[in-house]
Order: C-alpha cells, then structure tokens, then sequence
C-alpha cells in the first residue's frame, strides 16, 4: 500500500560541482531545516575526500546544522536504492519529531527519484548467469541492447553507470519472463509531497569548478585516503566498485596507470557523471517532477529567500509546484 509522508520536502539538487551544498546548508539555517544526504556514495565513512562531503559547510555562522545519511554504512559496503528508502524514513521521521524542516540535498537523482515516485526492483532477483554474460559487452553495447528491449521500466530506469545499466538490463529480463508478476515501479511504501530547487550552472563554468576541485581535493590527500582504505584490507575491486575518484586513484595506486593517466581520466570521466546527473534530472522532468531551476547569477542571498518563499507557499498551499 501506498502512504503518503505528513510533511513536504524541500529539495535542493544538481550535478557535482553545482554549489548545492553550500546553498541546502544556509538555507536549512536560514528555515530551521535538517539535511537530509541523498548522495549514493556520502553514507560511507572514511569516504570523505573523494566524495566531496564539505562537512565543514555543515557550521553556518558558527551553528551546525543537523544531517543525516552522511557516515552511515563502512567503506567496502555495497548501499543502494532500497536501503536508501529504508533509512530516510527514520531521518525524515526524526527531523519532524525535532520541529524541524526536511531539507533533501543530493546529486544522486535515482535517490531523489525514488522518494517522490517509489522504487520496487528489490523485488528482482540477482541473475548471476545473465550477469556473467552482461559483463562480457561494452558499454554501448549494453545500451544498444537495453533500448531494443521492449518493457515497460524503461522510463525509470536509471542506466547511468555502467552498474545501474547491467542492473536495469536484469529487471528488463525479469519483467519479460515473468510478465503475470504485477510489480509496479512506480509504487513504494512511502511518497513524500516535495518541492524541488535545481542548481545548473552554465557548463564551462561547471568544467572550471570540476578541474579546480580535483586538483584541490589530490592536494588535500585524495591519493592518502584511497592508499588508507587498501592499508585496511579493503580489496582494490571494492573500491573500484565506487566510480570516479576511488576508481582511477586505485589503479594509480595498484600500477595500472600513471599520475598522468589517472588525472586526466578522472577528469574526463567526472566531467561526462556531471552530465548524466543532467540527464537524469531531465528524465525526471519528462517524468512529470517540476524542478525549479535557480539562475545561477542570481546572488546568494535572493537564492535563499526565493527558496524559502516558495517553500513556505507550497507547505501552507497557497501556491502548486511553481517554476521560476
């Protein structure tokens, strides 16, 4: 059965690099709001640098400001959609019961997705024999044979890594060989009422910011933290399993390939996340959700002010799912 949450969220999204953090966090100060994390890869400790958690944006004029979903699982753990829904309910749960706002940051479109329309491929079985077979295509070919595939989850699956792709190709061929099972991927236990803000900066600019920040974050100690997390016994294939930072720096560090190498693949390749994050947020507008976009010139104190007017619309009903 479906339930529908008592109290609406305020989203603030947008690809890596859009500033969103920064804003959800003095806008969480400003409202008296909780962050709520939905970043796929910010629930595992020792994970800081190459996720790009900032927790020091989490003190706003020397106030912290609550957040959860941040820290949760060890690294080398595997967290995904459904064990995301299961512990935002008891975040969502305790922001309300501490009369504060539920303010939802993330980049991870498929967690936001879920919250607001509901996930249900928990209930397909791994394939480890179709798997096998899958890991043995390209990307493209991956793709090419999930858009030639006739089912009814092509409008919700996300197919944005090379993971999620073989995972959405598994509930493809489960849904065609099992077509009386009735599952439908668009209901989950709990809906939550939202209204979503979107950060997307022009994309030379997000370009600048990406390249800064990664060389910023290799002279934080990027290459340290990965090197710590293998000195724990984590195997290089766990962290790899990670995408991006932790991903290119093992091989870097396991001899696969060279500073050079690694650096500019990285580059390239969180470049290409940052526009699939765009995509998927496109595909949940075309999926009906209203994301109002924030002009990225606009200072940012009006960007607050406009966020909590319009939260404060919404919530009391006065105002639909508006637009700027």
């Amino acid at each position: 059965m479906q339930m529908s949450a008592e109290s609406p969220l305020l989203i603030i999204l947008g690809p890596t690099a859009s500033g969103k953090t920064h804003l959800a966090t003095r806008v969480a100060y400003e409202i008296g709001g909780e962050i709520l994390s939905a970043d796929s890869r910010q629930v595992y400790r020792q994970m800081d640098i190459g996720t790009g958690k900032d927790l020091d944006e989490y003190v706003v004029n020397g106030t912290p400001v609550p957040h959860h979903l941040i820290n949760i699982r060890d690294a080398g753990d595997k967290y995904n959609v459904n064990d995301f829904q299961h512990d935002f309910v008891d975040s969502y749960q305790q922001t309300l019961a501490n009369g504060h706002v539920p303010v939802v940051c993330g980049g991870t479109g498929f967690y936001i997705y879920a919250l607001l329309k509901g996930h249900a491929n928990d209930t397909v079985p791994v394939n480890e024999s179709l798997r096998a077979m899958l890991e043995t295509l390209s990307n493209e070919e991956l793709l090419t044979k999930f858009h030639n595939a006739d089912s009814r989850y092509h409008a919700l699956a996300d197919t944005s890594t090379r993971k999620r792709l073989v995972r959405a190709l598994e509930i493809v061929a489960y849904l065609n060989e099992h077509p009386e099972t009735g599952v439908d991927f668009g209901t989950e236990s709990v809906t939550y009422p939202a209204l979503l803000f979107g950060l997307n900066p022009p994309v030379e600019t997000r370009r600048e910011r990406i390249s800064k920040r990664l060389v910023a974050r290799l002279k934080q100690g990027l290459i340290e933290e990965v090197q710590s997390l293998l000195n724990q016994d984590i195997a290089p294939d766990s962290l790899i399993y990670y995408g991006l930072e932790y991903k290119y720096v093992t091989l870097y560090l396991t001899g696969a390939m060279t500073f050079e190498e690694m650096h500019t693949k990285l580059e390239t390749e969180i470049h290409r996340f940052a526009k699939r994050q765009m995509t998927f947020f496109r595909k949940m507008e075309k999926d009906g959700l209203i994301i109002n976009w924030i002009p990225d010139e606009w200072p940012e104190s009006e960007k607050i002010q406009f966020i909590i007017a319009r939260y404060r619309e919404f919530k009391s009903g006065k105002a639909g799912n508006m637009s700027v």
